[in-house]
């Protein structure tokens, strides 16, 4: 039985705030009145929580906090409490939205630090915690979990980087979190909002509060599991797919090799899509993928000569997809990519599984030489 494909970015990142459906469009209509009455009144309450969350203690800051927070439409809960292990320094879950790391805040003391911004009053006001030495920021992550100051606290990590919508699957993980500490807590997070997406994948952090203002209110389920150990002779990189692999299990969702990268080329496309050229007065027929570039028919070739009986159509878009030799060759060799295989030699017909044999023996050998 075919492994399923693992799902692309369109499914991933949500484009779109309100849904397509006709009912609940009209739905959020009749609704829109009293959205916009509790935006506003939530916008002066909000104020206040900020207000009350920067003067007090942290102990009693989280326990007025949240249920002032769920008057705000932020309502959280957690579910295996007893599997928290307060001695664990790493907190590791996946991200949702933009408030993930203040929501678990709520449930429990921790920090996390904003990646790929400057230290600033919109970092602090946001809850991140600002670390020295950011031009070598595990040293610093490091030095903070060994530290043993009055009221150590646990870091928090999003090893995705990057927000999806929290139903399909989750993002590659990085390596460097993985580096800090050899024992890490991880958590999952299930978020559920009514009538509107739960995150847009090119929204403001501002944009998204203000939803959150809007609709009646955004659930936050955080889960904890078991500690996960690194095994012995465990590198980063197999100890951040295997705790990629328990919490995309524990989701009911698929753990994929997208990155932060493939997100940005994502968006970008779709605010930019590419002019298909239009071939219907042209008197031959149309090609059978996109019109590639020299670089993407260089990367076709050399895939075709891995995999001979895949036809060059079907490598190409891949290709154009993937971006990536080994990708493209993994797809095609797991059966990720439906194609009907060609005939190598002229006049004879070549067995589909004799080919598909040698081909995953070469596309082995590339792969191992290519990692070497």
């Amino acid at each position: 039985m075919e492994p399923p494909s693992a799902p692309g970015p369109e499914r991933l990142f949500d484009s779109h705030r309100l849904p397509a459906d006709g009912f609940l469009l009209l739905a959020l209509l009749l609704y829109a009145p009293v959205g916009l009455c509790l935006l506003v009144l939530r916008l002066f309450l909000g104020l206040h929580v900020f207000l009350v969350s920067c003067a007090l203690p942290d102990c009693v800051r989280r326990a007025l906090v949240r249920p002032m927070c769920a008057v705000l439409g932020f309502v959280a809960w957690q579910e295996d409490s007893a599997l928290r292990d307060r001695r664990l320094r790493v907190l590791l879950a996946n991200h949702v939205t933009p408030f993930d790391h203040n929501v678990v805040h709520l449930l429990t003391g921790c920090a996390t630090p904003l990646l790929n911004s400057p230290p600033s009053f919109v970092c602090w006001s946001r809850g991140f915690t600002e670390m020295d030495g950011r031009l070598d920021l595990v040293e610093s992550l490091q030095r903070f979990c060994a530290s043993t100051s009055p009221a150590p606290v646990p870091l928090l990590l999003f090893p995705e980087e990057e927000a999806t919508n929290g139903r399909e699957g989750l993002l590659h993980f990085s390596s460097w979190p993985f580096s800090i500490h050899d024992v890490v807590q991880p958590l999952t997070l299930r978020v559920q909002r009514p009538l509107v997406s739960v995150t847009v994948s090119d929204a403001s952090w501002i944009s998204e509060l203000l939803w959150s203002f809007f609709v009646p209110f955004t659930v936050y389920q955080v889960r904890w599991l078991r500690p996960v150990h690194r095994q012995r002779g465990e590198g980063n990189e197999e100890f951040a797919l295997r705790v990629q692999q328990l919490m995309a299990k524990e989701l009911g969702q698929t753990g994929t090799r997208l990155t932060p990268a493939d997100k940005a080329e994502h968006m970008k496309r779709q605010r930019h899509p590419r002019s298909r050229p239009q071939t219907a007065q042209t008197s031959f027929p149309a090609s059978p993928g996109p019109s590639p570039d020299a670089h993407l028919t260089t990367l076709a070739h050399r895939v075709k000569e891995v995999l001979p009986h895949v036809p060059l159509g079907v490598i190409q878009r891949d290709l154009a997809r993937t971006g990536c030799v080994d990708l493209t060759i993994t797809n095609l060799l797991e059966g990720a990519v439906a194609f009907v295989p060609e005939d190598i030699a002229e006049g004879t017909q070549s067995l589909p599984t004799a080919s598909a044999s040698k081909a995953f023996d070469a596309g082995l050998m590339l792969m191992t030489s290519q990692a070497l």
